[in-house]
């Protein structure tokens, strides 16, 4: 009888990890930074994002698993993770490898969102891939999973207002009330286009990402 228990429990273990009977078959990873006076940073669009397409998702981003907050969902017919890493910025891999591994993600199967001061606030890009920009959280994720072949969605925080501003005060300073309202108007557009690259169509993504304009 103990082998028919030990059989049940594994069962209801599976389930709780996948939410369902379907595996988890992609990791949704929006970067940011934790605690509530990063909040509102232009560090954590990616975080603010995320938990715009949670509400959209009706799911919620509230067990601590993998060094991060996670959350599972079903959008576009995909069962995915959607995880905000811990770890501080500069350490996202660790998250981001941990669970890669656990649910034996391929890095194509991984769709990071992140911020991007190349890009003015109320802009954004979709990409295939590529190198981290000198994003410090895309840095370490590339060098935790050993791969950059991995869809990115970037999202325009604005430029440092002259040469000479720290990068990091930059960063880590609070979106004004006008980029607050541009930003938050583009979170329909990320989950579009999410929603485009979990069925397989990036390029439909970059199409309406690209152009797209809060």
């Amino acid at each position: 009888m103990a082998d028919i228990f030990d059989l049940f429990k594994q069962i209801a273990q599976k389930k709780e990890e996948t939410g369902s009977g379907e595996p988890i078959s992609y990791l949704v990873v929006g970067l940011g930074n934790p605690g509530d006076k990063y909040f509102h940073t232009r560090h954590n669009a990616g975080f603010l994002a995320l938990d715009y397409i949670s509400q959209k998702a009706n799911a919620r981003i509230d067990r601590s698993k993998f060094k991060a907050l996670v959350g599972e969902a079903n959008i576009a017919n995909k069962r995915v993770l959607l995880m905000k890493p811990q770890t501080f910025m500069n350490n996202s891999g660790e998250a981001v490898a941990e669970a890669a591994n656990f649910y034996k993600i391929k890095p194509e199967n991984i769709i990071v969102i992140f911020d991007d001061i190349s890009l003015d606030v109320g802009r954004m890009r979709v990409r295939r891939d590529g190198s981290a920009g000198g994003h410090n959280g895309m840095k370490s994720i590339i060098a935790c999973i050993g791969s950059d072949k991995f869809p990115r969605i970037k999202i325009g925080v604005g430029q440092k207002p002259h040469p000479d501003y720290d990068l990091a005060d930059w960063v880590l300073s609070e979106f004004g009330k006008e980029d607050k309202e541009k930003l938050f108007n583009m979170f329909g557009y990320v989950n579009e286009g999410l929603e485009k690259i979990l069925k397989g169509d990036i390029d439909g993504a970059m199409q309406l990402c690209n152009s797209a304009k809060g």
